[in-house]
């Protein structure tokens, strides 16, 4: 199986081996740039995300002669392992783990070292803040507010994307939610549901229930009623199970389940969540 098609594949279809060519062109500087940038992304997945993938990551990351494009790809890629390791809480040794203690301190580390390098194209640095957030460090909170009071736009979406993942900035989400700039908006309401802002409730109950609300936006706006208020997204969210877009419905359901307190892939009884 060649890269394209592993991009067109569940993961969970790909052949045995799949890992290993990922590998073989991560570490091929003369390979196209295209196929690197392909097996950067594919390398992400849990299916083929260990130490070696890491390492393979990281010297990428670490390469300034690489493609800028290449590094910030490879910054994103490591974030889910940083990710499930955070938020699963194992032991490093379980069988459950997808990389050793060691590699996700190496890195914990790498990203922080390299955000702190102003050599480091912008580009690079601000995939690094957004991929090192979702296992939280110290040092987040004063880039966070760094790059958010940064007259950089893109440095602002940025900030308000880490915001979703590291607690404490319920008033500049709230200031976000005002912005003129869609990105900016759109995670401001993903940070708001995430993290339960009363504040923004009105704001994105109004997005919930306007026609004129752009669907990425508003399919955000519902996944965010339910974790808010979960008690009045019942009655905010029952039209919208007659829409005509199917990722509307399922969305409205998914969240109908959150607010009902179940896990939102179990089978439901679309009957018992309306009200």
């Amino acid at each position: 199986m060649d890269l394209k098609t592993s991009k067109n594949t569940p993961p969970w279809d790909w052949p045995e081996g799949t890992g290993k060519m990922l590998l073989e062109i991560l570490g091929d500087e003369r390979a196209l740039e295209s196929e690197r940038f392909l097996a950067v992304e594919l390398a992400d997945d849990f299916t083929v995300i260990g130490d070696d993938t890491v390492d393979a990551l990281l010297s990428i990351l670490r390469n300034g002669n690489e493609p800028e494009n290449l590094r910030a790809k490879a910054a994103i890629s490591l974030g889910p392992a940083l990710d499930h390791a955070d938020t699963e809480m194992y032991g490093f040794d379980d069988d459950s783990a997808l990389v050793s203690e060691e590699a996700f301190v190496g890195i914990q580390d790498t990203l922080r070292k390299l955000y702190m390098d102003a050599d480091v194209p912008k580009e690079v640095r601000r995939r690094i803040l957004e991929a090192s957030v979702r296992a939280m460090q110290d040092w987040h909170q004063d880039a966070i507010q760094t790059a958010y009071r940064s007259d950089d736009e893109a440095w602002k979406v940025t900030a308000v994307f880490s915001m979703c993942w590291v607690r404490g900035f319920d008033e500049e989400i709230l200031e976000a939610l005002n912005s003129a700039d869609p990105e900016i908006h759109y995670q401001a309401v993903r940070a708001a549901g995430n993290w339960e802002v009363a504040a923004a409730w009105p704001h994105i109950a109004a997005l919930v229930t306007s026609t004129g609300t752009k669907k990425n936006l508003r399919l955000a706006a519902i996944d965010a009623v339910a974790s808010i208020h979960p008690q009045e997204a019942g009655t905010i969210l029952h039209d919208l199970t007659d829409s005509d877009d199917e990722d509307i419905v399922e969305a409205v359901y998914e969240a109908m389940a959150v607010a009902e307190g179940l896990p939102p892939d179990d089978e439901l009884d679309e009957d018992e969540l309306i009200h």
